[in-house]
């Protein structure tokens, strides 16, 4: 579950253009319709690349493209982004369970820095409309883990109410931290979260930071004493798997980084997709690394189709190795 948004990728030549944004470089932040204007006066977006996105979105199509049955609900508005979203979503596999609404459909802006970080701006539109009394029982029911993408914790009665029908419904509850300044902006009502419903975390360096004010071992060792399952991202030095109080080191993949942009959220495909098939954590961690050692060498979250066959064949070697 989670905003769906269509991305709007841009490479940017140079860093100072954020700061005459006011953006902070690797956040994502909510924007209107005044931003949009601005971005556009000041980038070239002729050259931009658009693809479905969202981050809970680029994950479950990271798992539909791996053999995986996966599902997503979300709120588009009734217009052109909103079918390409509908299209895009069903194309890649992925089960729709979409509610059309009166607003226009979100999107995301997002600006790729010389270095593969990317910067965020979001322009909800329809998908933060998305709402508690949205909810109904068919997404739950066919399932055995509930993903949330972090970006959508502001609706604070709309996650309540999906977890809650996700633990009645028997499932497990994933959910990706998504970025530091949405931790910083809803903590306590994110640690309540964590700590009575979620089984599964991930975040990455700032944002285990964020969340628990420690350095990345130490707050895996944190996070896994609140969840059964904690991930922890480091970029090229891999990722720290915590559970039942032991820890796993996986290591990183080599990879021209080109756009960092969906790194973490098909890690969390690879890792889920793991978990699916009730492969060992590492094992899980070691698909996620190789998965995102490959979206960060091309623009945008999504994998064109030609590099799926070389993926699928390492993943069986994973698998067969494990």
């Amino acid at each position: 579950m989670g905003n769906a948004l269509t991305d709007i990728l841009l490479q940017i030549d140079d860093d100072s253009v954020l700061e005459k944004l006011n953006l902070r470089k690797g956040s994502m932040q909510l924007i209107n319709s005044a931003k949009i204007y601005e971005l556009r006066t000041l980038l070239d977006f002729s050259k931009a690349v658009k693809a479905t996105g969202g981050s809970a979105s680029n994950t479950v199509h990271g798992i539909a493209k791996l053999g995986g049955k996966a599902g997503f609900f979300g709120k588009i508005g009734k217009d052109d982004t909103g079918d390409f979203f509908l299209d895009d979503t069903k194309n890649n596999g992925v089960a729709p369970y979409l509610i059309v609404d009166k607003q226009q459909s979100g999107s995301s802006m997002v600006l790729v820095s010389g270095d593969g970080e990317r910067t965020m701006c979001t322009f909800l539109g329809a998908a933060g409309e998305l709402e508690a009394a949205d909810l109904s029982s068919a997404p739950f029911e066919n399932y055995d883990i509930l993903h949330i993408e972090g970006f959508l914790v502001q609706n604070h009665a709309l996650i309540l109410r999906a977890v809650q029908m996700a633990k009645a419904a028997g499932m497990l509850v994933s959910i990706d931290l998504a970025s530091f300044n949405v931790i910083e902006e809803n903590f306590e009502f994110l640690n309540s979260l964590v700590t009575k419903y979620v089984d599964i975390v991930f975040a990455n360096e700032d944002e285990a930071r964020a969340f628990t004010g420690k350095k990345p071992k130490e707050a895996l060792t944190a996070l896994s004493e609140q969840v059964e399952i904690a991930i922890v991202k480091t970029g090229k030095k891999g990722s720290m798997i915590g559970s039942k109080g032991v820890q796993y080191s996986v290591k990183a993949y080599k990879a021209d980084c080109v756009d960092t942009t969906g790194a973490g959220d098909l890690y969390a495909s690879g890792f889920l997709y793991g978990m699916s098939r009730n492969l060992p954590l590492p094992v899980c961690g070691q698909i996620g690394s190789w998965i995102s050692s490959r979206i960060v060498q091309v623009m945008g979250a999504k994998i064109p189709d030609e590099l799926w066959e070389e993926i699928h064949v390492k993943v069986n070697q994973i698998i067969a190795a494990s």
